[in-house]
């Protein structure tokens, strides 16, 4: 989280969006980006981590039918 708030371009990059990334940074150049491009990278991350805990959810619920 740390990451995705000092540098949010590396944040997309570590986790495999490197496109994003180089768009991001584009952004953060500027003084008044790095603002939108942190709470970006932050939105990004947390979103991530609520789809993978719902794989993880419905991944048990196909398991707990069988």
């Amino acid at each position: 989280m740390l990451l995705a708030i000092l540098l949010p371009f590396l944040s997309f990059i570590v986790r495999g969006k490197v496109l994003t990334g180089i768009i991001c940074l584009v952004l953060q150049i500027t003084l008044i980006g790095w603002i939108p491009a942190a709470i970006w990278a932050v939105l990004s991350l947390n979103n991530e981590r609520a789809e993978k805990r719902t794989d993880k959810l419905i991944k048990a619920m196909r398991d707990n039918q069988k």
